[in-house]
């Protein structure tokens, strides 16, 4: 009898041990739910559920286990046993070692949905909520036939977390259907509608290109998942970048796709996107190791592929460009700049073409300056300048195009600011420096002359002519004024006097740096103060000069000795 009793007795507690009721799970949740199970660890089953082989389908029912082994019903014992050891974690805020615990479990009994649903609860206080939405998807599969709201609005929350609201709505409407009183389920669907609602408006604003309304609609997008404490998901950070692209905004830009690559390294989009910025923003190199590092981890990626092609070639062109201009070979830099240019495009979506183009339009400018196209190189350097406002380069180009324009005071001011950025600058040396501030000095001389007398426009010549081109001034300007040739006297002395002083280098310097130097006096030979004086003029050049005109003095009449002076003339100006 007593072998009996004991064999009863150790029957019936098997049968305990081996309840499979596991309706329970921990719901450490947002919006109010308690953070300890909710729910007992059995329900009164009569016999534990084998695990069957293959896994069940999303969607399908699970086929009715057939009664368990003796082997079977022991690991399904000890998987319950780990379970509430990680239900007693879980009560800790132990919630490292609970998903731990219900790891266990599942390898135990992987087709026992409130294990999933219970690590699920302990990855979501851990803010793990891609690995809970995994483990929420597969607890309410294995449901299928019979789903729980409970296991239903947890997988919810996590599709909220991540940003997936279609998803999160539809989800929601299911549990309203099981019951449709459930106040949580309401609440979280007002957050969720008013997420989708955000994420509509920023796709809207975006197609619109309404910048600024896709800067605050992606901005409550993240403020929504930020308060849930979720995941930010990929995607949206790379919104972030391209918004701020298409703001122009390159600081924010690198800021924001250098916090993309650091959360998705290995994502193909994400270096792709980096190396777009760094095109933009001039970097070549680099942009060039990003695209080829995405290419190796996708080498089918096709914006990889066209941005590699596009940095290369424009690398190319900048160079070719480049190095035509330094060997003077200034129409084929201008088509090299230009090919550049349009290979760099001027897309919206791109910042309009960023400082790489702001760089090369800077260039080009250069270009036509030098080809005295004065009107166009201002137009690039305004268009450089509306890119990339504080780039000293291309201030000093319109400075330069400004002082050839005449408009000595604009080009003072982009001289002065020019001088600002240089000393701020990274790239600028204390020579560009320096030079800035002697451009900066002969401006203001300029501008000086201006309001007296302007000895290279009395000439007609440029402020960097050569000295036979003063000479070839000199004599062109000489036949045109020239009392005896019918010319005005008071101009005639104005050209003596330029010439005096742009023929000689040291008078020259001074006069462009401001120094006061008056053609009529302190030159060299004069011909007295008051009677069409030639300050500055050889005897030699006095003689060639009047032996031009057929020996006559100032005011008419051909002297005496004009036949000698004729003699030495050599058929003109010897200039």
């Amino acid at each position: 009898m007593a072998n009996k009793k004991t064999s009863k007795a150790a029957a019936k507690k098997r049968t305990q041990a081996a309840s499979t009721s596991t309706s329970g799970s921990p719901t450490s949740m947002p919006n109010g739910a308690s953070n300890i199970p909710t729910e007992p660890s059995a329900s009164g089953s009569s016999s534990p559920r084998p695990p069957p082989s293959p896994s069940p389908v999303v969607g399908q029912a699970t086929p009715s286990p057939p009664p368990a082994e003796p082997g079977q019903e022991d690991i399904l014992v000890r998987a319950e046993k780990v379970k509430e050891r990680g239900n007693v974690a879980f009560k800790a805020a132990k919630y490292a070692d609970a998903v731990e615990l219900y790891t266990k479990a599942i390898e135990m009994n992987p087709l026992e949905p409130s294990y999933l649903t219970n690590r699920a609860a302990s990855y979501m206080a851990l803010k793990r909520f891609r690995q809970a939405l995994e483990d929420c998807q597969m607890a309410a599969s294995l449901q299928s036939e019979s789903p729980s709201a409970k296991t239903l609005l947890r997988l919810a929350r996590c599709q909220l977390a991540v940003g997936s609201s279609t998803p999160a709505l539809s989800t929601i409407r299911t549990v309203l259907t099981l019951e449709p009183k459930n106040a949580q389920a309401l609440q979280l669907r007002d957050k969720v509608q008013v997420l989708e609602n955000h994420v509509r408006t920023f796709e809207l604003a975006k197609q619109r290109k309404e910048w600024g309304l896709a800067r605050l609609a992606l901005d409550k997008c993240l403020q929504a998942i930020e308060g849930e404490g979720g995941d930010i998901p990929p995607e949206w950070r790379f919104w972030r970048v391209e918004l701020e692209l298409s703001r122009g905004n390159w600081e924010a830009a690198n800021m924001a796709a250098n916090d993309a690559l650091r959360l998705n390294p290995n994502s193909p989009d994400a270096l792709a996107l980096r190396g777009l910025v760094l095109f933009l923003s001039g970097r070549l190199p680099q942009a060039l190791q990003h695209v080829t590092s995405a290419l190796r981890l996708d080498p089918g990626h096709e914006p990889a592929m066209k941005l590699r092609k596009r940095v290369k070639d424009v690398e190319r062109l900048k160079e070719e460009g480049n190095v035509a201009f330094k060997t003077n070979k200034l129409q084929e830099a201008l088509a090299k700049y230009t090919e550049c240019i349009e290979r760099i495009g001027e897309a919206e979506e791109e910042g309009k073409g960023g400082q790489i183009r702001a760089t090369l339009l800077s260039n080009r400018a250069t270009t036509l300056l030098k080809l005295n196209r004065h009107e166009d190189a201002l137009a690039d350097t305004q268009a450089s300048l509306r890119l990339v406002s504080s780039s000293f380069k291309a201030l000093r180009t319109r400075a330069r195009i400004y002082l050839h324009l005449e408009k000595y005071d604009a080009a003072i001011e982009d001289f002065n600011t020019a001088i600002q950025q240089a000393q701020t600058e990274g790239t600028a040396t204390e020579n560009d420096v320096r030079a800035l501030k002697s451009e900066l000095k002969k401006a203001e001389a300029a501008l000086k002359r201006s309001k007296t007398k302007d000895y290279y426009k009395i000439l007609g010549v440029s402020r960097d002519c050569t000295e036979i081109e003063i000479k070839k001034a000199y004599r062109r300007e000489s036949l045109i004024h020239h009392p005896d040739k019918g010319g005005d006297e008071e101009k005639f002395k104005l050209v003596v006097e330029a010439h005096a002083v742009l023929s000689d280098p040291r008078r020259r310097e001074r006069y462009d740096l401001g120094e006061d130097e008056d053609g009529m006096n302190g030159g060299g030979s004069g011909m007295g103060g008051g009677g069409g004086g030639m300050g500055g003029l050889s005897p030699e050049d006095i003689e060639h000069l009047f032996a031009s005109f057929g020996g006559g003095g100032f005011g008419g009449g051909g002297g005496g000795g004009g036949g000698g002076r004729r003699g030495h003339s050599h058929g003109g100006f010897p200039f």
